[in-house]
């Protein structure tokens, strides 16, 4: 199994700053090759946000690109997403969110969520 706890949201002005984190436990942490950041606002679908491999590859939704950054430790055990120039269509729940590999099955882990509101 593999917990993913998410912290950092909270309420901020359009043009502010954020930075989430997410840590990953658990005893098929240590297969994690991979961590995503989602997000979901409401009445929309999830979306990605931004990804990274364990090599330090590391891929943005469009939306993003150029203001979000996505970082790791070398095992993934804590991610995080720094979010700057924030807009007010960046208001959602954001996820943690890895596949790890176990054997020949693929499992698929999801934390409970934080919430990021941009408003003045």
């Amino acid at each position: 199994q593999v917990q993913l706890m998410e912290s950092g949201g909270g309420l901020v002005q359009p043009g502010g700053s954020l930075r989430l984190s997410c840590a990953a436990s658990g005893s098929f942490s240590a297969s994690i090759n991979a961590m995503g950041w989602y997000r979901q606002a409401p009445g929309k679908e999830r979306e990605l946000v931004a990804r990274i491999t364990s090599g330090g590859s590391t891929n943005y939704g469009d939306s993003v690109k150029g203001r979000f950054t996505i970082s790791g430790d070398n095992a993934l055990k804590m991610v995080y997403l720094q979010m700057n120039s924030l807009k007010p269509e960046d208001t959602a729940v954001y996820y943690c969110n890895t596949k790890p590999w176990i054997g020949l099955k693929q499992f698929d882990y999801w934390g409970q969520g934080t919430q990021v509101i941009v408003s003045s």
